[in-house]
């Protein structure tokens, strides 16, 4: 059994100290937290895979490290208990920045029905599969610091098991736009491989619930973390010059403008024969949104291909520059493959089955410099005819 863990204690305090990577400029932040002192109201929003979804915290609600940050600073800072501090959390498990690109203005600013004070950004262990190497990464920061309410961008770089991340790839983003970075890697894994009389902490035993996600101890952690950066912040001069968003990027800002096109909207932007792919899928991937104890359905304006729905195929006619589809993966035998072509030329086989359990997979279908006229079609592959596949939107840049 390893001994409790100390988390008033000094050694505690000092590992949670490491995990400020950097302050960053602080015009942004302080003005959150002076509008917090005022008694106005504060959005924080967190958006990311399943850490940030709560993955491993039981109860999941309000032991994750996005309610227990968020409560620490609605603590720290509102002037009355009453203090109109709102959380906004958008983790859904499995998905890297390319996905989270497609789901900003649905999943953080609501269909602009919201504007964050605070987003903190956390896909430093998703992001291996993502196909631009970054470039949604840096685009999504970018987004959220384009925002109208000129939100502070928080870069969170969690960790897993194995002591892996991605923070030598993303880091030099928020260097480059000198934004505040806390670092979880940072703070735990020197510590991990020291016993405790030798300035060990916690144990990987005691912070991880399985070999990607926390337990309730990470989560509190990773909070604590997220604590510090606010009281070194509040207590340090103000910046009088705000974050220069308008110089080069450092990978890539192309996916900037990506918007979500599902059977919501779809037919406003784009011509679209649904073809076979005509039934819409209800068992879709869940998170727990917010500080909500249940479930929202990922993609609920989709379209499904069943196995009474013969040969038909998806067309969609669009003019832009940038495609991503989303499609469901799945465990289940039911679905099959399908067969993507852009321009009448094959792109990739959609294999549902290739993660096995049911998430929400994207994939790039064009990258080009200008905006021009494609036509994406979408059909069961030979051996699949009859059985499901889901698409469950785009993320397009005109």
């Amino acid at each position: 059994m390893d001994p409790p863990v100390d988390f008033e204690g000094q050694s505690y305090r000092d590992m949670i100290a490491k995990s400020l990577l950097n302050r960053g400029n602080n015009k942004r932040l302080k003005a959150a937290i002076e509008k917090a002192k005022r008694g106005e109201p504060v959005t924080i929003a967190y958006i990311g895979g399943s850490i940030t979804h709560g993955a491993g915290a039981i109860p999941l609600p309000e032991n994750c490290y996005a309610y227990r940050s968020y409560d620490l600073f609605r603590k720290r800072f509102a002037s009355s208990k009453g203090s109109p501090i709102r959380l906004i959390k958008a983790g859904v498990g499995g998905t890297p920045s390319e996905l989270g690109i497609v789901r900003y203005d649905r999943d953080v600013l609501r269909d602009d029905t919201e504007n964050p004070d605070i987003v903190v950004v956390e896909f430093a262990v998703n992001d291996a599969g993502d196909e631009t190497r970054g470039n949604c990464y840096e685009s999504l920061v970018l987004k959220a610091l384009g925002g109208d309410s000129r939100p502070a961008v928080i870069l969170l770089f969690s960790v897993f098991l194995n002591d892996w991340n991605l923070q030598d790839r993303l880091a030099p983003v928020g260097w480059h736009y000198d934004l505040p970075m806390v670092s979880i890697k940072d703070a735990v894994v020197e510590q991990f491989h020291l016993a405790r009389d030798q300035g060990g902490v916690i144990s990987k035993r005691q912070f991880f619930h399985d070999i990607y996600h926390p337990t309730n101890s990470g989560h509190q952690i990773m909070a604590d973390c997220l604590d510090w950066l606010f009281e070194v912040t509040d207590r340090s001069a103000p910046d009088e010059e705000d974050v220069l968003t308008d110089k080069p990027p450092l990978i890539g800002s192309d996916y900037v403008h990506t918007r979500l096109l599902d059977r919501q909207n779809g037919d406003r932007i784009a011509q679209i024969d649904t073809g076979g792919f005509r039934e819409t899928d209800t068992d879709l991937q869940l998170a727990e949104m917010d500080d909500h104890d249940y479930g929202t359905p990922q993609f609920p304006h989709n379209w499904m291909h069943t196995a009474g729905s013969g040969e038909g195929h998806f067309t969609m006619t669009i003019r832009s520059k940038r495609l991503i589809l989303v499609f469901k993966d799945s465990g289940s035998s039911d679905f099959g493959s399908s067969e993507i072509r852009v321009d009448g030329k094959h792109k990739l086989t959609a294999d549902p089955h290739e993660v096995n359990w049911t998430h929400c997979s994207a994939v790039i279908l064009y990258d080009e410099p200008e905006s021009g006229q494609h036509t994406v079609e979408i059909r069961m592959a030979a051996g699949s005819e009859h059985k499901r596949f889901t698409i469950l939107g785009f993320g397009y840049v005109l």
